[in-house]
């Protein structure tokens, strides 16, 4: 349990809003000048610490919790907020940045999981579902209807198969799903719906019809059907406004990033900072591995050896492709091949992302898109939409994550269940225990955090006092709409930065805008030389309030340039500019940075940067504050 006298002293650390950043700078490093004065070499004026080095202090400096979660993917970082809201001594790490595992390499989707139905997971469609339905309603400045067609070939095909898959589990020969066999999993699908309203029901549509409204479609179709599901796009900012709820409950939750799991004794779970090497042990009553597909990595540190999951790898790409966008029609095609390939191709903030794979993946190996996974998408993509030309010239960033599936021995990875489970086990080293999440999706981490929250709670014998059922997430609280509500939002907030970028800014951060656009206007600003789309107080307000600590972070997560095709080399030396002096960079960590995103960005993301001259700006520069300067 915390001392009195450290409760006390924490209470000063968590980020309550836009207007305390620089109080809560001082505060801190007070704190940590007090309790390590050997630390700090130079005059606290000149030291710059960055907002993650702040939180990771906080934890360093009290190391203890009720519960500790392990893993800050979507549902660690919900079950976090979960835990927080019944006021739970709480706190939260990952070895790496916020959602930058598996949850980073979703298919941006929020849907029911019509194709669970053949595998008999009910439960499972039905909850996630309802989540589908609620999270448009409690996060829709990210969560949107999607409208969706599958393109449909025969009548009568899979009439017997699909049972004996239901049955079996056994994929035998694929037979391709016919009309009349998606038009009864369309029924159910819509069945589960039931505060009906929220998305439309299913339809279908002749020859005729279909291609009337989707001329591009392969000709030879006999139906399509269309249903909804919900797209989500930006998922790494849905998961930061999550963690920010969580934070936002009181001194009582903390989170750290590039904080990592190492081992575990009697002290506690022994904890390393990854940018400081710096390592202390943290005591908890109660220790929570969401991991992810990691998640047998981290038990094995623990001293808790596990063997629970068998993830599959998932593969994306992102395409700049007019034609292909308007040959979408504006909505999610989703097809299966009569072998039994699935495609998904839908429009995303202006680009077109095809996925996905589902491979069985070695976890000590890269987590890549391949070439072969590549041609994979093109070849189906050709099918659908045989008159459109797509070829690697339009790819703009690839992408690939591992499901974190249970472990499924030799069934096939399309029958593998979606669902969750959690596995407790004594600490055995202390007094405690840790519970192990297998499976979870996107969909569902808010139904998952209830109910990995309520078995933290027994085990702590603690009741629950708030339930996050319908409760709004970040920026969607109070969001607009509808078309008049939004103008009216839009209107009132856009004397300081115009109607235009009040828009774009409430797009990008929900109702939270409002406190962006209110440090927007505290000094003079100016958009990016390299991307007119953001403004240098706007990343200046990342790297102070979003725990950010490499320009990776800004690159891949904060923002979405390098996901929708837009990053240069002029422009990464802006940013790097800009994130210097906030994060306490010298010169060679400047061209650290650079050259490790460059990195990533090839070897990961097949994105390679030629270089470029950077566009010169006409005019003066505003001067960019830094926390040290508070």
């Amino acid at each position: 349990m915390c001392h009195p006298r450290q409760a006390e002293d924490t209470k000063t650390f968590t980020v309550k809003g836009i207007g305390t950043e620089k109080e809560k700078a001082m505060t801190m490093r007070s704190h940590i000048a007090r309790s390590q004065k050997t630390s700090i070499q130079a005059p606290l004026s000149t030291v710059p610490l960055s907002q993650s080095a702040l939180a990771q202090a906080a934890v360093r400096d009290r190391p203890n919790a009720r519960v500790l979660i392990i893993g800050a993917g979507i549902n660690g970082i919900a079950t976090f907020r979960d835990l927080a809201l019944q006021g739970v001594d709480v706190t939260i790490v990952d070895r790496g940045d916020y959602v930058s595992g598996a949850s980073a390499a979703s298919s941006h989707m929020i849907h029911g999981g019509v194709r669970y139905l053949e595998n008999g997971e009910f439960r499972l469609v039905q909850e996630s579902v309802e989540e589908r339905n609620s999270l448009i309603k409690i996060a829709p400045h990210y969560v949107k209807p999607l409208k969706t067609t599958v393109p449909i070939f025969s009548t009568f095909s899979g009439i017997v198969a699909a049972p004996l898959r239901f049955l079996t589990h056994r994929q035998g020969v694929h037979t391709e799903r016919g009309a009349l066999l998606i038009k009864v999993g369309l029924m159910l699908y819509d069945s589960f719906s039931r505060d009906g309203g929220t998305v439309p029901r299913h339809e279908f549509r002749g020859r005729k019809e279909s291609l009337r409204q989707l001329p591009e479609l392969n000709d030879h179709l006999k139906y399509t059907a269309t249903y909804f599901d919900a797209s989500m796009h930006d998922p790494e900012r849905l998961a930061l406004d999550v963690l920010r709820d969580g934070l936002d409950a009181g001194p009582h939750a903390r989170s750290a990033n590039y904080i990592e799991a190492v081992g575990m004794d009697a002290e506690g779970v022994h904890l390393r900072n990854t940018v400081t090497g710096e390592t202390f042990a943290f005591a908890a009553d109660v220790v929570v591995n969401t991991s992810g597909p990691w998640t047998d990595v981290t038990n094995d540190a623990l001293g808790q050896r596990s063997s629970f999951m068998g993830g599959t790898k998932g593969s994306h790409i992102v395409l700049d492709h007019p034609g292909l966008l308007a040959a979408t029609g504006g909505r999610e095609i989703f097809f299966e091949h009569e072998d039994g390939r699935i495609v998904l191709i839908y429009p995303l903030d202006g680009r077109v992302l095809v996925g996905t794979t589902d491979l069985e993946h070695d976890m000590s190996q890269p987590i890549r898109c391949t070439e072969e996974e590549v041609d994979y998408f093109f070849e189906l993509v050709a099918y659908v939409f045989p008159r459109v030309a797509v070829d690697r010239s339009h790819i703009v960033f690839r992408f690939a994550g591992v499901r974190p599936l249970p472990n499924h021995d030799d069934e096939q990875p399309g029958f593998v269940s979606r669902d969750y489970r959690i596995e407790s086990r004594p600490i055995g080293a202390r007094p405690g225990f840790i519970l192990s999440l297998v499976g979870g999706k996107w969909t569902t981490f808010r139904a998952l955090a209830e109910h990995l929250s309520n078995d933290v709670l027994a085990l702590l014998g603690a009741q629950r006092r708030v339930s996050t059922v319908g409760l709004a997430i970040g920026g969607g609280r109070n969001f607009p709409t509808t078309d008049a509500e939004h103008q009216v939002w839009v209107v009132a907030h856009g004397e300081e930065v115009g109607q235009k970028r009040a828009g774009q800014l409430l797009a990008r951060y929900g109702t939270r805008a409002s406190d962006v656009i209110e440090f927007l206007g505290e000094e003079p600003d100016a958009p990016l030389s390299n991307n007119a789309a953001y403004t240098r107080r706007e990343i200046e307000l990342l790297a102070q309030t979003e725990f950010v600590v490499h320009l990776s972070d800004v690159v891949l997560r904060r923002t979405s340039i390098a996901f929708k095709g837009g990053m240069t080399m002029a422009l990464l030396g802006e940013l790097a500019d800009v994130l210097a002096p906030i994060l306490g960079w010298s010169a060679s960590d400047r061209a650290s940075e650079v050259d490790s995103i460059v990195a990533t960005l090839r070897d990961d993301h097949s994105v390679v940067l030629p270089k470029a001259q950077p566009v010169i700006r006409k005019g003066p520069i505003a001067p960019t504050p830094s926390l040290s300067a508070a």
